[in-house]
């Protein structure tokens, strides 16, 4: 999902990458004295053991993220130096929604099974087996780099979070801190992905023959996070069978309204992000409009960075809102956003404005969905619940890039209106959730 910036739009240098990071890294250690405040709505009496147990994951967390968005820019630059055309982007993007469809139900079914920190491995294997290959070949199939970067986003997009979750319920930590490391995923994964950018754009234009040092990044970064996880936090190897998991995923997961409801909201917003980054940039550069795409791009990144932090001044403290109320309006504003985007045209300085609001609202929408699946789906079953999420949206983006951008069949103005009918039945489903209340599920594995 990324945009390479140019040069001569914005110099950029390591220094800028450096100070970003060891920024969003000194805020985690920083963190937690801004929580020891009293009456605030970050305090709830958090434990050191806990305060130590976030800043570690939000460590790797972070690792992970700017691994992923270092791959997101060069990709795309590595894509446009090889000469690749319109078709054979279209198609990469095809292999790599293709691979997501199958491959999110499965991976999310087998981290519950096997463990989500050796998932988590296999992230880090992933993205070393491809940059390794990428040094060695000077131009590898971008089918095999496609699947592979396909099927390391799809355990990124949950695997981390299972595993963070599962973890604090292991050591006993209260569970409404759980809020504060969700909003936290957001905000420092929006930044990583900010400074991951201006990094690799920096290593691009200072190695344009080579084309090695992102390659060179990223497998020092993917070492870094694998050894960090190796020597994280313990984990108990899974004693259920297949055939217990897949009895408990029928009656818990496709035998609960409730969490039928949660999984088409998180559908309906995977499909419309999706969408928002195959379509924002031809929409942003229409009718031959010359912008800075780079520095558009991290304005969106930084909008969803201030969103999450919404996150718990609404859902916190003594006046704070149902998750549900909250989610229902968050979902509605997003799709009158892009309803207004996909059928009037804007000047440049409005669409940015309303897509920046859009990001904004994801940035809240992405921790809110956490706690309710903290609230509604057992930690035993989430990362198949999430995969299984993923599957129909990895499906409909599919659909659309074939019908879109391949045949041509169908504008973006059209496309765009999938997604608002899809944020707006996410609405429905967020006043149906309210409307069913708690649920109150037990551990299968103690009934």
């Amino acid at each position: 999902m990324g945009v390479v910036i140019e040069s001569s739009i914005w110099e950029l240098n390591p220094s800028i990458f450096i100070f970003i990071f060891v920024c969003c890294i000194f805020s985690i250690f920083l963190y937690p004295h801004a929580s020891n405040r009293t009456s605030t709505i970050f305090d709830h009496g958090i434990s050191s053991s806990f305060l130590r147990f976030q800043r570690n994951f939000l460590v790797i967390y972070s690792l992970a993220s700017v691994v992923e968005g270092l791959w997101s820019v060069f990709g795309e630059f590595e894509l446009a130096s090889h000469g690749f055309d319109r078709e054979k982007m279209i198609m990469s993007l095809c292999y790599g929604y293709t691979t997501a469809l199958f491959a999110a139900p499965f991976l999310g079914m087998l981290s519950d099974l096997i463990g989500q920190k050796k998932v988590c491995l296999i992230f880090c294997i992933l993205h070393l087996f491809v940059g390794v290959w990428k040094k060695i070949t000077q131009q590898p199939s971008i089918f095999m780099t496609s699947i592979c970067l396909s099927m390391a986003n799809t355990i990124f997009s949950f695997s981390f979070e299972t595993w963070m979750v599962i973890q604090h319920e292991k050591q006993g930590h209260r569970l409404d801190s759980l809020n504060d490391t969700y909003w936290l995923m957001t905000f420092f994964e929006s930044a990583c992905f900010i400074a991951s950018q201006m990094f690799a754009n920096w290593l691009i234009d200072n190695n344009m023959e080579k084309n090695t040092a992102p390659s060179s990044a990223v497998i020092f970064l993917a070492i870094i996070c694998f050894i960090l996880l190796t020597r994280g936090w313990t984990e108990t190897p899974g004693t259920t069978s297949f055939k217990e998991y897949s009895m408990s995923f029928y009656t818990y997961i496709f035998g609960d309204k409730r969490i039928w409801l949660l999984t088409w909201a998180q559908t309906s917003l995977h499909f419309s992000i999706g969408l928002f980054w195959i379509l924002w940039a031809p929409t942003v550069v229409a009718d031959g409009r010359e912008v800075q795409l780079g520095l558009i791009f991290t304005c969106f990144l930084g909008s969803r960075m201030l969103g999450s932090t919404v996150f718990p001044c609404l859902t916190s403290g003594p006046s704070s809102l149902r998750i549900e109320d909250c989610l229902v309006f968050a979902y509605i504003i997003l799709a009158v956003l892009l309803s207004i985007v996909a059928y009037d045209y804007q000047e440049i300085g409005v669409l940015v404005t309303l897509f920046s609001l859009f990001h904004a609202c994801v940035g809240f929408v992405l921790p809110s969905l956490a706690r309710l699946r903290t609230m509604y789906v057992p930690n035993e079953l989430r990362g198949g619940m999430m995969g299984l999420s993923l599957a129909p949206a990895n499906a409909a983006i599919l659909l659309s890039v074939v019908q879109g951008g391949y045949y041509r069949n169908v504008g973006n103005a059209t496309l765009m209106a999938f997604g608002v009918f899809g944020l707006l039945l996410a609405a429905g489903c967020m006043h149906a959730l309210k409307q069913c209340g708690k649920q109150p599920y037990n551990n299968w594995h103690k009934q």
